[in-house]
């Protein structure tokens, strides 16, 4: 019998661009109209911006004992590249522990997949480390605001003290320039008008426009939303 919401929803996009200001609506929002307009079940997310901060203090408590660094400076610049992938490998495994606990998880949630990647093949290498077990039933949304718009956004959300903050954390410019300034969207999108290819899989996707800004607005964030979840629906029926 078919579940009246989406298993899984990836949100992607720049820093900042109001990933987690979508959820943070959907979370505010009365269950049964979320049900109804918008796909979406009693949910959970996972967000990959913890497993970022948990590296941070990982690397932080080992200098304070005079232990090497892992994965970053003392500026928090990243060492290796694959440390993006981990933190998607992290998503997976929190993902299947849940499963494991609950084989009829899906009977009821949601589960939200909020991650953001820049450079060349950053989202297409971020999806490609999903596992099956995500992939057969992701649907996508990625909100699209320009390199400078996320820029403008990510220095108005920093506030002081809570650098920790799904909500309020923000990149110094220098760090958006390297990470950030480019990303493969367009690309992705490109080569299909309704879903992208991952693994073998087709991955529907839609996209929530965020420029000019809706996700100040709840009405405006509503509208967009329901528009693009009942595109998702549509295409995973």
């Amino acid at each position: 019998m078919e579940k009246p919401h989406l298993p899984i929803l990836i949100i992607t996009g720049r820093p900042a661009a109001g990933k987690s200001e979508v959820i943070d609506f959907l979370k505010k929002a009365d269950p049964a109209e979320r049900l109804e307009r918008f796909h979406i079940g009693s949910f959970e997310e996972l967000d990959d911006f913890v497993y970022v901060w948990e590296t941070f203090e990982i690397d932080d408590i080992l200098t304070r004992y005079g232990k090497p660094r892992i994965w970053t400076d003392e500026k928090y610049w990243f060492n290796d590249p694959f440390i993006w992938n981990l933190y998607i490998e992290r998503i997976n495994l929190e993902y299947r522990k849940k499963l494991a606990r609950n084989p009829s998880y899906h009977d009821t949630m949601t589960m939200l997949i909020e991650f953001a990647r820049g450079g060349d093949k950053g989202i297409e290498e971020a999806l490609g480390h999903l596992h099956e077990e995500v992939l057969r039933r992701a649907s996508l949304m990625y909100i699209r605001v320009s390199y400078e718009e996320s820029v403008r956004k990510n220095r108005r959300r920093a506030r002081k003290g809570e650098e920790d903050s799904i909500l309020y954390h923000s990149l110094p410019d220098e760090k958006m320039d390297f990470y950030y300034r480019t990303n493969d969207w367009e690309k992705l999108e490109s080569k299909d008008p309704a879903f992208i290819d991952v693994k073998g899989r087709r991955i529907p996707y839609a996209v929530f426009e965020n420029e000019p800004e809706k996700t100040l607005d709840p009405l405006l964030i509503g509208k967009e939303l329901e528009k693009v979840t009942a595109k998702l629906w549509s295409l995973r029926r």
